[in-house]
């Protein structure tokens, strides 16, 4: 075995330090022949001490520390000219499953340039990129799921959707068969949230195509003649939460179904135009028609199941809701500030 001369061997105590250290080191002459090994770096890769002290850095075990790319960069830091952080490599041994390694390696100077020596600290990290790598796949299968639950629910809700325009269809009380197409209209805005959140990643969602979807589904329905009846959407560049979403959507589909309900009777024509604009937390929706305005004193309607369906998602949105006759129509405005009271007071029926 080579002898180390003895104007390089390392103070006692600092060798003692390197020996005893819990993690693995390595201590290495810039020629990357090795002055003194931990025991727990020999305990860790499976070396016998005794072999240690005056190999090079790829004589040890069975030559897997032989790689040519971690030994010129330690050639290159011995020099001054390179550096290794968190240098990773694939530590590969016969019939033993390859092991994730992250090398760091530092000078030592003590002013001798001719005595330049490499301290090598070696973390496995096999164990953490495993975790790793189950939880990622975890998550990939969770949000694949997810999707497909949400597929599914909107399947359902399409499904009961059409049941009760079926039972619409067969009662004889106006008064049932509305109720029926209203609960259908509702059950279509989460439909459609559930169509978007399947092709959404996070659970947000991107209001602008939500709307648009959720308008043009209201439309088709409730529309008979779509050139005298018309909705335009204009949103910006929104993206919400899934639990927002419901609440915007939900007070969407109430004040649309007011509106054709009761803006344009007589054949008349209009239009619904919706905006929704946001600037940080804070946020704007309005539905505005040109049709016949609200009617007051004792035409005013009362307020009915959409009035209160309504103010409670306003609520729960911590938002305020105002009414403006447009002159000819009327706008509906709910809009949130930070620094906002709740007082909504809606009294139009949806």
């Amino acid at each position: 075995m080579p002898q180390i001369p003895t104007d390089h061997l390392e103070a006692a105590s600092t060798l003692a330090v390197v020996i005893s250290s819990k993690d693995p080191l390595l201590f290495l002459s810039d020629d990357l022949r090795i002055i003194a090994a931990s025991t727990s770096f020999c305990r860790a890769f499976e070396i016998d001490p005794a072999t240690v002290s005056g190999k090079r850095l790829g004589e040890l075990g069975n030559g897997e520390w032989a790689m040519p790319k971690l030994q010129s960069l330690l050639t290159a830091t011995a020099t001054g000219s390179a550096s290794v952080e968190s240098y990773e490599i694939d530590l590969k041994r016969p019939d033993q499953k390859t092991r994730q390694l992250v090398v760091h390696a530092q000078t030592l100077d003590d002013g001798d340039l001719d005595h330049i020596r490499l301290l090598l600290a070696i973390t496995d990290v096999t164990d953490m990129r495993a975790a790793a790598r189950l939880k990622d796949d975890l998550i990939r299968d969770k949000a694949i799921l997810l999707q497909e639950v949400q597929h599914r629910v909107a399947n359902s809700l399409q499904i009961i959707a059409s049941v009760l325009m079926q039972s619409a269809r067969r009662v004889q009380s106006e008064e049932a068969r509305g109720h029926l197409q209203d609960a259908r209209h509702r059950i279509m805005s989460i439909a459609a949230l559930q169509r978007q959140l399947s092709a959404s990643p996070g659970g947000s969602i991107e209001l602008r195509t939500y709307f648009t979807q959720l308008c043009q589904s209201l439309g088709a329905s409730m529309i008979a003649e779509p050139e005298r009846l018309s909705i335009q959407v204009t949103v910006d560049d929104s993206i919400v939460d899934a639990e927002v979403s419901i609440s915007l959507g939900l007070v969407l589909t109430e004040l649309v179904i007011n509106a054709l309900k009761h803006a344009f009777p007589d054949d008349r024509i209009g239009t619904i135009a919706i905006d929704y604009r946001s600037s940080g937390e804070d946020w704007t929706l309005s539905i505005a028609d040109n049709g016949i305005g609200m009617p007051g004193g004792e035409d005013a309607p009362k307020a009915g199941l959409g009035t209160g369906i309504v103010e409670a998602l306003v609520k729960n949105l911590n938002g305020v809701i105002t009414l403006t006759d447009a002159n000819p129509g009327t706008v509906v405005t709910i809009s949130r500030r930070e620094t906002s009271d709740v007082q909504a007071d809606l009294s139009s029926a949806a």
